[in-house]
């Protein structure tokens, strides 16, 4: 008798369970769908999380992900998903962790992602980011393939922002693509490349006069040459 008691007591129990987490799955897709509409974005994570723990999913999961990213929590968003390669993983989870991982100045780990990203669809964008990335870490060889994917197929009404200055401005990817290959130019051998790498900057500067960054580097580059010629005469 005490047996059959715990069982309906446990059945009882597992009934009330199950109305609990339907009405609470029931709360928070409501109170998802007002946070939407409110446009308040932590409200959307915080009713996404908890229909996670209420009812796991992939997607879920993914576009808490994504949630995190766009606000600037690379931290949060890379915790969510994790940071290994899978090759089960959505683009949408790839790009997360990318992104991520390259806004917390991990390039190393970022371009194993953007490998991933770019092998499923090639665009001159990914190129240029990761023909940037692998000159901070010095693969040289593996930049100057990035960027000569990027010249080949860029087209002309191409944009990349760019950050550098108090106002962000916009200039041509190819034009953008010139100064990068201007700067791995230099990078390749800072003694006989620099007349190379002025030319391409002013090859950028050429498509966009207003180009702040190729200005800057020119700058650089004409200021390096200088001290070269200096020493040279010195010696």
């Amino acid at each position: 008798m005490k047996q059959i008691t715990i069982a309906v007591m446990m059945l009882f129990s597992l009934s009330v369970l199950a109305q609990t987490n339907g009405d609470l799955k029931t709360h928070y897709e409501a109170y998802y769908k007002q946070m939407k509409k409110q446009g308040d974005v932590q409200g959307i994570i915080n009713a996404i999380t908890h229909l996670n723990i209420l009812d796991p999913s992939v997607e879920r999961q993914d576009t808490l992900a994504y949630l995190y990213l766009s606000e600037g929590k690379y931290m949060q968003a890379l915790n969510t998903i994790g940071v290994d390669k899978n090759a089960t993983d959505s683009d949408m989870n790839v790009e997360v962790k990318a992104l991520s991982l390259k806004n917390l100045n991990q390039p190393k780990l970022a371009l194993e992602h953007y490998e991933i990203l770019f092998t499923r669809s090639p665009n001159v964008y990914l190129a240029y980011e990761m023909a940037d990335m692998k000159i901070q870490i010095n693969d040289l060889a593996g930049a100057k393939t990035n960027i000569e994917y990027g010249l080949a197929n860029v087209k002309d009404d191409m944009k990349r922002a760019f950050y550098e200055t108090q106002q962000p401005y916009e200039t041509s990817m190819k034009a953008a693509l010139l100064c990068l290959k201007g700067l791995l130019t230099f990078t390749e051998d800072k003694a006989a490349n620099i007349d190379a790498s002025i030319k391409l900057m002013n090859d950028a500067l050429a498509i966009d006069p207003n180009f702040n960054l190729a200005k800057v580097s020119r700058q650089a580059l004409e200021s390096q040459k200088a001290q070269q010629a200096a020493a040279t005469t010195k010696n």
